[in-house]
């Protein structure tokens, strides 16, 4: 347990309040060290121990911390002051640097959850602009493993990046569940059958991968020429990689982009 204290600018919200309440469950720090804005001065997580202020600026004061989880629309008009302090950025499109510059904190950590925050399997990588002394690092490190799994990158761009990989969190599964389903029902499979089918693919058997290597499993499934290596081969053969690149890519150049396009 740490001895500093955290402020969450939209710790109400579902990404800011899903760490707020892991934080808390995992006693990252104690309770009372947790700050959380809400312009009503009123939230169940204060049942919890959490302290609340209604302006974000007393919140910075307050904090050694502060994560700011708002939309990137909205940080302009946050119009705050964190001179000293270690800023945590959950938006994307915007650099640390203009962070910095309309904080003036003396560091900032871009960090790039996803909405597994929720059940606390988020990938959470982030990148630090500035000085941070271990204990701080250590910290926002511990701070993102309470929803999941973290890992420090050394170039803001790879957080640009990994916001179109990682940061999308289930929208990937899901559109190839949609599109899984979608083309069962087509082939004439009953609605409610095809939804049981998918579902296994993208959610019961992808469990498997927990254990497995997945280029090992590929290559075993097409090396035995059945029913999977069929399909596997007409995905292979259709640029099924390119496409995924592309849209990786695509993806990336809006967040690197941000309030700009």
């Amino acid at each position: 347990m740490t001895n500093e204290t955290l402020g969450i600018i939209g710790g109400t919200g579902w990404l800011g309040g899903s760490i707020a309440k892991a934080v808390l469950a995992k006693a990252l720090l104690p309770a009372g060290n947790l700050i959380i804005s809400n312009r009503s001065g009123s939230h169940p997580l204060a049942q919890s121990g959490a302290s609340l202020a209604t302006d974000n600026q007393d919140l910075v004061d307050r904090c050694d911390l502060v994560i700011i989880a708002v939309r990137p629309d909205h940080f302009a008009s946050l119009n705050i002051s964190a001179e000293g302090k270690t800023v945590v950025s959950l938006m994307a499109g915007i650099t640390a640097q203009a962070i910095a510059e309309a904080t003036s904190a003396t560091t900032v950590v871009r960090a790039m959850p996803n909405a597994a925050v929720e059940i606390e399997q988020s990938f959470t990588p982030w990148y630090c602009f500035g000085r941070i002394d271990a204990s701080m690092r250590s910290l926002v490190q511990r701070l993102f493993e309470c929803v999941g799994v973290a890992a420090e990158v050394q170039d803001e761009d790879s957080i640009d990046y990994l916001s179109a990989l990682s940061g999308t969190g289930p929208a990937f599964p899901a559109l190839l569940m949609t599109a899984l389903v979608s083309q069962a029902i087509a082939a004439g499979i009953p609605a409610d059958i095809a939804q049981l089918a998918a579902k296994n693919v993208v959610v019961n058997s992808s469990q498997l991968l927990v254990s497995h290597d997945a280029q090992e499993m590929i290559d075993a499934l097409v090396a035995y020429r059945g029913v999977t290596a069929a399909a596997l081969q007409t995905m292979i053969d259709g640029q099924f990689e390119e496409q995924i690149g592309r849209a990786l890519q695509e993806g990336a150049a809006v967040a690197r982009n941000g309030l700009q396009s």
